[in-house]
């Protein structure tokens, strides 16, 4: 990102503050809570995220924001991970907007490091295993709070609080019942006009003009009692949310595949997959060996060179919100017996049944096939093409077929994917000694992944429904007259919708898979205030607290599939691991109510851990200072060494077969790369300039786990102060810089890094990693493709500064007029930089989206929420500005890493401002209506060239990070009694 585009990003940054500045001061921070999370509690002991330690006056020294429920309730959330994903610390992961591909959950991404590199929590305790950690589990409407921790914290919580920590406060008191529901739904005018004009020119048809879809459903209903003595409270939950699935051919945006076109990459077409609906044969052998031809589109059985005119839109029946029904019930106790002994326990379930859609089935480009030359299907002039000489006898010929299943029918690819999650957690707590206090628990979670791929062509079905000869006149399988498959059905591929019906019902068959992930959790920690004993700083008035502990975890993961996914290349595994933990954490104040030294204080935390499958321990520690000179404002700095053993799906995840955006650039008559080149990569002098281009600019990388991996080894720092001028009441804010660094981060090298690297350096190990199909030379299908399997790379770095503030303005001197509340919380991003491989040199995305970068890093993303509480009416009107800065293109850098070809059209993404405004009116004491509008001017996501999308990009742009469905609504209400 060039100094213009930096000075931009600062001036937005600027802007906000200034407009606080001129109503408040100064700006005000994001989380309604963050205030109250910086002052002192005034419970006789609590526990603050990021630390073991329980004290009444202790405040955090790890950078922390603090989402509260009144900010889950303007957003009109029923996805909490679209909560967190506002935040500019986060960045979106796997979501409701993911469909091709998608797993089915939501996972939350702080830092950009990775869903791995982040420990979600529920009341400070694991939710989940990490890699499973779908916070779909979490009930919106029972979120009290959402402490998010962004300084590192594996010391205090283990390995896997990389970047950070989320932990989700429930609600989990209640004294009677609450009932809550709320109903949703999208409003688009389908008004761009560039899309609409390329999808006029292709001749397809255009979304409706207005569009009124998306429709989501959330109803909750909790009960609780106290006990009549009040020592204890248990409180029932069930929940059901319903999200309805919208089609990409609803908006203009992404009805159609979007191709790069014209001088420079300066224009875009509706273009598509290559695997098209008339049929397209690639010759692999015979007389004409290499030709790419095509089904003409008039029916007939006639042969005709393949151009780009027959490319097939895959869009529209694509989802851009996947379907989804999600039950969520629960349960949560606790009873005091005595001061020793206060019993705890909870039950969490959630069953979530989702659907992604794409485009229907084909006969991929990619599988050989074979075709025997006296096929009566065939025409004569098809079969002297294919086969010359021996046309008509029963030589076989291999070829490649893209032929789409689109006649009567045909239906779209659907993936049914169902989780089923459970969670307990018992335990007991209490005091064992005056100021020494302990806690023992067990967690125990399961996750179950039923999977079941619907609508796809079993290939080995295909393979004898292409083997037919005559018999009597009739068109029949082989496999029938030999008895091997009495059931097969002929398929007429050699012209425009020549199949039949029960050709379909032939081919469909449906593949399954099922896995299971469990882990148990034993943990003991006690906790001592050593104040009481006289253990203390000469110079301070609290004395040192302390808190240890042991844990054990054991992780266990079955994955099965049926054989026919295993035919088609998904592949069994199982494993487990455990791990054997100890910590202690110190809290210290050295100085306290000194001249120029309100507070001093110290704190120290270390955890050994011993994994069964490495050949050493390995040990995590933290050091943070905190020093207010008065009560106006506090200093913080913290130092995190962590160490991230690898995850159970990252050591035993099965290996296969998946899509990736990428150009093979040895592909089509007159490839991009050199022969010497594109020889370096396993192209043959036969095969060069006969290599089918990746179809719909989607090659193929082969991924999954990795038994022998080493441990990430991260280092983070912060520093940064807490400002609360006496003479503001109401007033707070923070600032803070970070920098967290990844030694031998545990990932992949990505697809066009592989492709870019090998072509343009001759490096040997990059070119090692392409994996040719023999025959044909191609990166797709199923035996080609770029391995991507789980190894120790280089490094991860990223650095920033977070700006988080609050003020409530008080308008009582002006009358009745109550109180405006004013929320911020801004980002800057310093850097974020990539080693793929030690020594190799790096790259920094900051500023950019793409190929390499994958989604938008912004230099600068903030929010601004303005809330005006009108005491005479009991309600509250809200309005929210969220601002998310400009990004370039990554292959248009001219860092090696990144360069690609030079793209004109999408070289930019403008700066993003969203308006949301919502409402809360409580009409009874019983009753809360509430009602809201996001993206209220109905802004348009960016439209972007599918084959530069990358990580969760969809529809022809990044759905989780630019509002996709349009302007959304949404009224709820919430009743006690």
């Amino acid at each position: 990102m060039g100094r213009k585009q930096a000075r931009l990003d600062l001036l937005a940054g600027a802007a906000s503050v200034a407009v606080l500045s001129f109503m408040a001061g100064a700006p005000a921070a994001f989380a309604q809570d963050v205030a109250k999370a910086e002052e002192p509690a005034t419970l006789d002991a609590v526990v603050v995220t990021g630390s073991r330690i329980k004290r009444p006056n202790l405040v955090s020294a790890s950078p922390m924001t603090v989402v509260g429920s009144d900010e889950v309730k303007f957003q009109g959330a029923t996805s909490i991970d679209s909560v967190l994903n506002r935040l500019p610390q986060f960045t979106a992961d796997s979501n409701e907007n993911g469909s091709n591909g998608s797993d089915g959950t939501a996972r939350v991404n702080l830092r950009n490091m990775g869903s791995s590199r982040v420990l979600v929590l529920v009341d400070g305790q694991r939710m989940l295993p990490t890699e499973t950690a779908d916070v779909n589990f979490i009930p919106s409407a029972l979120v009290d709070r959402v402490d998010v921790v962004t300084g590192g914290a594996s010391a205090v919580y283990g390995s896997d609080a990389v970047s950070g920590v989320v932990n989700f406060i429930l609600k989990k008191n209640l004294n009677g019942l609450r009932f809550d529901a709320q109903y949703s739904a999208a409003q688009h005018t389908n008004d761009n006009a560039y899309p609409r004009s390329l999808i006029t020119q292709a001749n397809y048809k255009l979304p409706e003009k207005h569009v009124r879809d998306g429709e989501k459903i959330d109803v909750n209903l909790a009960i609780g009692m106290n006990a009549p003595n009040g020592k204890g409270n248990v409180t029932f939950y069930v929940g059901y949310r319903e999200m309805k699935p919208v089609t990409q051919d609803t908006r203009d945006y992404s009805a159609c595949g979007l191709n790069l076109a014209g001088s420079n990459n300066n224009a875009l077409v509706c273009g598509g997959s290559s695997n098209n609906e008339y049929g397209l044969f690639t010759l692999l052998s015979g007389p004409n060996s290499g030709q790419t031809l095509n089904n003409t589109k008039d029916g007939a059985k006639t042969w005709v060179p393949y151009n780009s005119s027959f490319l097939y839109n895959y869009a529209p029946t694509n989802y851009i919100q996947r379907s989804d029904a999600r039950y969520t019930a629960g349960a949560f106790a606790h009873y005091e017996v005595n001061k020793a002994a206060e019993v705890y326990g909870s039950v969490m379930f959630m069953d979530d049944h989702t659907f992604s859609q794409a485009a229907p089935s084909a006969l991929f480009q990619g599988t050989t096939f074979k075709i025997n030359c006296n096929n009566p299907l065939m025409s004569a002039s098809q079969a002297a093409t294919m086969c010359g000489s021996a046309a008509g006898t029963d030589v076989n010929q291999d070829v490649f077929i893209g032929y789409r299943l689109t006649g009567p029918g045909s239906s779209p690819r659907r993936d049914d994917l169902r989780h089923t999650d459970y969670r307990v957690n018992l335990g007991s707590r209490g005091e064992i000694a005056p100021g020494w206090t302990y806690d023992a628990s067990f967690l125990f979670s399961t996750v179950i992944l039923d999977e079941s791929y619907k609508n796809n062509v079993d290939n080995a079905k295909a393979m004898k429904a292409l083997q037919v000869v005559n018999v009597n006149g009739v068109a029949t399988c082989k496999s029938v007259v030999d008895g091997t498959d009495p059931s097969c059905v002929p398929i007429d591929v050699f012209k425009y919708q020549g199949l039949s019906g029960a050709a379909y019902k032939y081919l469909y068959a449906p593949t399954y898979t099922h896995g299971v992930q469990r882990e148990k959790v034993l943990s003991a920690n006690i906790n001592g205030d050593l104040g009481q004993y006289g253990i203390k700083s000469p110079w301070a008035s609290d004395g040192a607290a302390l808190a240890f502990g042991v844990e054990h975890r054991r992780e266990e993961l079955k994955f099965e599939a049926d054989a026919l996914a295993q035919a088609n290349g998904t592949k069994e595994n199982n494993g487990a691991f455990s791990v054997n933990e100890a910590y202690g954490e110190l809290d210290l104040p050295l100085v306290q109510d000194a001249p120029f030294i309100k507070t001093l204080s110290v704190n120290a935390g270390y955890r050994t851990s011993d994994y069964n499958y490495l050949d050493k321990r390995v040990s995590t520690y933290k050091v943070e200072l905190q020093y207010a000179p008065t009560s106006d404002i506090r200093f913080r700095a913290s130092y995190n060494r962590a160490v991230r053993a690898a995850n159970i799906s990252e050591l035993f995840a099965p290996q296969g077969l998946g899509n990736v955006a990428a150009v093979d650039p040895c592909s089509g008559p007159t490839p991009k790369a050199s022969a010497a080149a594109c020889a370096l990569t396993g192209v043959t002098a036969a095969q060069y300039g006969k290599i089918p281009d990746c179809p719909a600019e989607t090659c193929v990388t082969q991924g999954g786990g990795n038994p022998n991996l080493k441990p990430e080894v991260a280092d983070t720092r912060t520093a940064g102060f807490v400002l609360t001028p006496r003479f503001l009441p109401g007033f707070s804010m923070s600032v803070d810089y970070f920098d967290i660094y990844v030694d031998k981060y545990i990932g992949a090298v990505d697809a066009p890094t592989v492709i870019n690297q090998c072509v343009q350096t001759s490096n040997p190990y990059f070119c090692g990693l392409f994996h040719r199909d023999p025959t044909s030379g191609v990166l797709f299908g199923d035996r080609g493709y770029i391995v991507a399997t789980n190894q120790n790379t280089g490094y991860l770095q990223t650095s920033g500064i977070d700006v988080t503030s609050n003020y409530r303005w008080d308008l009582s001197s002006l009358g009745n007029f109550g109180d405006i509340d004013f929320s911020f919380v801004g980002t800057y991003l310093n850097s974020r930089k990539i080693e793929q491989l030690p020594g190799l040199g790096s790259y920094n995305c900051k500023g950019l989206f793409g190929p390499t970068c994958g989604q938008p890093n912004p230099g600068w993303r903030h929010q601004l929420r303005a809330t005006w509480n009108l005491p005479w009416i009991a309600a509250s009107v809200s309005a929210n500005w969220r601002y998310f800065g400009a990004t370039d293109l990554s292959s248009n850098n001219s860092n090696p890493f990144l360069q690609g070809d030079y793209v004109e059209i999408n070289k930019k993404i403008k700066a993003y401002n969203y308006i949301d405004l919502a409402a809360n009116w409580k009409v009874r004491e019983q009753l809360t209506l509430r009602a809201g509008m996001n993206n209220l001017f109905d802004k348009d996501p960016p439209v972007i060239a599918a084959g530069l999308l990358s990580s969760f990009g969809n529809g022809n742009t990044y759905p989780g990070v630019y509002d996709p469905m349009g302007r959304t609504m949404f009224v709820g209400l919430t009743m006690d009694f």
